[in-house]
């Protein structure tokens, strides 16, 4: 029997199995798709789909820097404890070496490890530890000079933040310090250019309205000009500094900004990735109660 894509498609879907396995399941049982299934399930690959609706939102961010490239992959399990797993320790290390040569997390899942991809690899570590996990993404720059730098650190090259920063120029010591500014203040972009613009009229909205609202309840109110000229763009520029790196003042010696250190330094900063652990993922929250009328079925 022919074996169609979208068979491929929907046994992935209803098992969470990679495309090559589920492939292969539908090769063996001649396109049957509850044999399939079996197949799968024999191999240990379909465990991962009983997981799939976990949140995982724990784990690791793995760094690696070879050269002038830098790299930092999210790998996320449900519990901490599983974190601190020495095999899930191994897995987030070899997925971060591999990443060096990849251009994308895509890449990354379709990369070969020990002559399998890197996303059936995930799918058996699956079945293995017995929690859900997630490749969920990767960061990656370029630059003369890639500085790494990983917080709450779990092994070696890799904790809870991972930091990357691309220097132009020769880091002389620099490099450290800006990862760790990084790590700590969590700058949205590099520069107001990199900055979304959705973001920034966002903050516009909101600065525009409450000056108005301020305004109009003041015992001395101003005229509207010096609101639009005067109070709304200083606000603007105090938002910019603190969340646009090269703007921010620097941690280590917060009476010059980040740029201004990076010059005396004799290098530029030509940008950056902070990867927290979850960031992002909205994790269920249940309360104790809950929890244990579940264990008893009520």
């Amino acid at each position: 029997m022919a074996i169609t894509a979208q068979m491929v498609k929907q046994l992935r879907e209803s098992t969470g199995a990679g495309m090559m396995d589920a492939k292969k399941a539908l090769t063996e049982t001649d396109g049957d798709m509850e044999a399939a299934v079996d197949w799968l399930r024999t191999k240990g690959l379909a465990k991962a789909a009983r997981k799939a609706d976990r949140v995982a939102a724990e784990g690791l961010v793995g760094v690696a820097v070879s050269g002038g490239t830098g790299v930092a992959v999210e790998v996320n399990s449900e519990t901490d404890f599983v974190a601190k797993n020495a095999d899930f320790q191994s897995l987030v290390r070899k997925f971060t070496d591999a990443a060096l040569a990849m251009p994308d997390v895509e890449a990354l899942k379709a990369a070969k490890i020990d002559g399998k991809s890197v996303e059936t690899t995930l799918a058996e570590a699956i079945a293995v530890i017995g929690e859900n996990l997630t490749l969920r993404r990767m960061a990656r720059v370029e630059g003369d000079s890639v500085v790494s730098y990983v917080h709450n650190a779990a092994a070696d090259g890799m904790g809870k933040i991972g930091v990357l920063v691309a220097l132009k120029g020769t880091d002389t010591g620099i490099g450290k310090q800006l990862a760790m500014h990084i790590a700590a203040t969590a700058p949205l972009a590099l520069s107001e250019a990199q900055l979304d613009p959705a973001v920034v009229e966002r903050e516009r909205t909101v600065q525009t309205q409450k000056a108005l609202e301020e305004n109009a309840t003041s015992a001395k109110p101003k005229p509207e000009a010096v609101i639009q000229n005067n109070i709304i763009p200083g606000r603007m520029k105090k938002f910019l500094s603190e969340v646009t790196l090269l703007g921010q003042p620097f941690v280590m010696n917060p009476d010059i900004t980040v740029q201004q250190a990076a010059r005396e330094a004799g290098v530029e900063i030509l940008g950056f990735a902070r990867v927290m652990v979850g960031d992002g993922i909205e994790k269920e929250k249940e309360d104790f109660a809950a929890e244990v009328a579940k264990t008893r079925g009520a």
